[in-house]
């Protein structure tokens, strides 16, 4: 079990070590820090929540663009400058309607993260077990998901050839301990859909 999930009655559990736990906690805590807070300013009011608007305009930074990807297609491909324009206006729209949502989401799984991992009972070696129930797995799920995209959006990854291009590099670039984070992370991803599939 140590570094991947089995399932359990209960869920999915995971043992991992101290440096395992730090590496997803510390990307969650910067994961958290990109998203930003969330729209505490509204206070109570429901109205106000539910008709608060999001951006229109696409994330300037690489992690939030894979994160929060236009909806439609990229005005590059159109034909013709009014079919660019079109595109344009509807990924903008439904930025408008989605993004605060969607940004929502993420920030709750991956506090969900944060919150399991310092709930963890540490061994004498910084090392636990991590438990999930099928919800909290659910999150966890899109948690790493995240965790990766923004990982390969900062390595500028865009298909597996890329990903095994980069697994080829010596130990000395600084780029190849975010290569193997962002392959672990799809192994533990992997292995905790798996423990849902079999508790169906």
């Amino acid at each position: 079990m140590a570094g991947y999930f089995d399932s359990t009655e209960k869920g999915a559990a995971a043992a991992l070590d101290a440096v395992e736990i730090s590496i997803i906690r510390s990307l969650a805590v910067q994961l958290l820090e990109l998203i930003g807070p969330g729209d505490d300013h509204l206070g109570d009011d429901p109205l106000a929540e539910l008709f608060a608007e999001g951006p229109s305009e696409a994330p300037t930074d690489p992690v939030l663009r894979r994160l929060f990807p236009d909806a439609y297609a990229d005005p590059a491909t159109a034909t013709t400058a009014q079919e660019a324009e079109e595109l344009r206006a509807r990924s903008a729209e439904f930025r408008r309607f989605t993004e605060n949502d969607l940004r929502a989401a993420k920030r709750e799984s991956a506090l969900l993260v944060v919150r399991t991992l310092d709930a963890v009972p540490v061994d004498s070696e910084g090392g636990g077990i991590v438990e999930l129930t099928a919800d909290q797995s659910r999150q966890w799920i899109g948690a790493l998901n995240d965790l990766r995209l923004a990982i390969a959006a900062r390595l500028d990854l865009r298909d597996e050839s890329d990903t095994d291009e980069l697994f080829q590099l010596p130990d000395s670039d600084p780029r190849k301990p975010m290569v193997i984070a962002q392959l672990w992370l799809a192994g533990l991803q992997e292995s905790l859909i798996e423990t849902l599939v079999a508790g169906d």
